[in-house]
């Protein structure tokens, strides 16, 4: 593989491209995180795409504040005199939160007064340069209110009263974190040529950085049988058979019996596996074949779904199996990821090199169909001939007639289709149609998109 490659690969800032705005929850048990996370994203609470068969996971979630998209992540409790290692490290949760939100939320119980685990996360986040807004929950009346003002004691400028449970106060809430926001749509660094940007990502010890040395022709990446080796995002620039492509290798995502000993590495690779998808163009997650594809990894591809990357599954160290656990393996993970079922699978072995060159041909051709655009005259009349082979069903004594389809965008390709009853169209009908587009015009590796809008209306006279 590195043969074909030319030129030496050249490391990129890591704001290379635009990305949402991470807020991160945080504070002790039972203040109410889990609460506010709920509030707070509440207008966009699935992290993919709300239709049976898509996993979600309600530790982040895309949510909008006026107007505002962010990703929420509820990083969990800490409690420095707990003997619970699930709630213990106060300073590593804070520090995790710290490294890669550009807002925290620092959350505080307005009927308890300050709290030794309170104290010490002030003393971190007093030090940080990140935007820090604190809250006092619980406070669902005028007295409650009045005693969260002895959490004044900690040292804070400014603190506002807000009761999760019963939605009060989250306006002035998300006001402040809006204030502070950075703009999603700052410019980063310019590449010439509209380089492609590829996120590698998977759960630990899937292959991640060995498929990264591999693609570099060097050992760029540390490589380590030891999950969560790799504890940071790394941009390369590098051209692969004349193409060009920006690699973008991040932490692994733990498994949930390891997480259940350090829950804060797992919120710190899920902040960068959200961060990376956000920067990247298309999704090459490697899974571990011999270990076999877990619900996590679910998760995971969800997440390439819902911000419409193109995806291709690497299924890793397939050389470790014979051709029927192999195949076994292949079959296990397509009725895992049922939900993307146009992402094609490549058996490789970034260890050795076997296959990682289909691995690459197979994004090329996944980012040509996420770019693809449709004529409207062509759309139309495959429209005509679905139609007239299955029009759709009448729903609630009403019949649904589609008029005209065109593409409205690409990078997922979308398509909208104008009806006079867009809330009448069945799911099933749904995906009757997406299916139909992918059977006339492929779209292999990229998610597609169809939207149902009403005719307007021609004003009278």
């Amino acid at each position: 593989m590195s043969g074909r490659q030319r030129g030496r690969p050249q490391p990129l800032p890591a704001n290379a491209a635009r990305h949402l705005p991470i807020v991160a929850i945080v504070g002790r048990p039972n203040v109410g995180k889990s609460t506010l996370f709920n509030r707070l994203v509440r207008q966009r609470l699935a992290i993919v795409e709300d239709v049976p068969g898509v996993t979600r996971d309600r530790h982040y979630a895309d949510a909008s504040m006026l107007g505002r998209d962010c990703v929420v992540i509820d990083t969990g409790g800490f409690d420095p005199e707990s003997d619970d290692p699930m709630k213990a490290g106060i300073t590593h949760h804070v520090k995790l939160a710290l490294s890669e939100a550009d807002v925290v939320i620092c959350v505080l119980d307005a009927t308890s007064g300050p709290m030794p685990a309170d104290r010490e996360a002030m003393a971190l986040l007093r030090d940080t340069e990140k935007p820090v807004i604190y809250a006092a929950n619980k406070a669902d009346s005028p007295s409650r209110a009045n005693e969260a003002m002895s959490l004044y004691e900690l040292g804070m400028d400014t603190l506002i009263p807000i009761s999760a449970q019963h939605a009060l106060g989250l306006g002035d809430l998300e006001e402040a974190v809006v204030a502070v926001l950075p703009d999603a749509r700052e410019p980063g660094t310019q590449l010439p040529g509209n380089v492609p940007r590829l996120a590698i990502v998977g759960r630990p010890n899937a292959g991640k950085s060995s498929l990264t040395n591999r693609l570099l022709g060097e050992d760029r990446q540390l490589v380590d049988d030891r999950p969560g080796t790799t504890i940071d995002s790394i941009d390369t620039l590098i051209e692969v058979d004349g193409d060009r492509y920006v690699l973008i290798d991040t932490a692994g995502i733990r498994r949930k019996r390891a997480v259940r000993k350090e829950r804060g590495v797992e919120g710190l690779s899920v902040m960068k596996a959200i961060r990376a998808m956000e920067r990247a163009d298309a999704v090459v997650f490697m899974i571990d074949a011999d270990e076999g594809v877990a619900e996590q990894d679910a998760r995971l591809a969800g997440l390439a779904v819902d911000r419409g990357r193109a995806l291709v599954i690497g299924l890793n160290k397939t050389d470790l199996l014979d051709a029927e656990r192999r195949k076994r393996a292949i079959t296990r993970t397509r009725e895992i990821l049922a939900f993307a079922p146009w992402a094609p699978i490549v058996p490789v072995s970034a260890k050795t090199g076997r296959g990682t060159h289909k691995l690459i041909r197979q994004v090329k051709a996944a980012l040509a169909e996420h770019e693809k655009r449709v004529p409207t005259a062509e759309i139309n009349r495959f429209f005509e001939e679905v139609l007239e082979r299955h029009p759709p069903p009448t729903m609630k004594g009403r019949p649904v007639r589609l008029y005209f389809v065109t593409q409205a965008a690409t990078r997922p390709p979308t398509f909208i289709a104008v009806t006079n009853e867009p809330k009448n169209v069945h799911f099933s009908y749904q995906r009757y149609v997406i299916n139909s587009i992918r059977e006339r015009f492929g779209f292999e590796g990229t998610p597609v998109r169809v939207y149902y809008r009403p005719r307007r209306q021609r004003p009278k006279g």
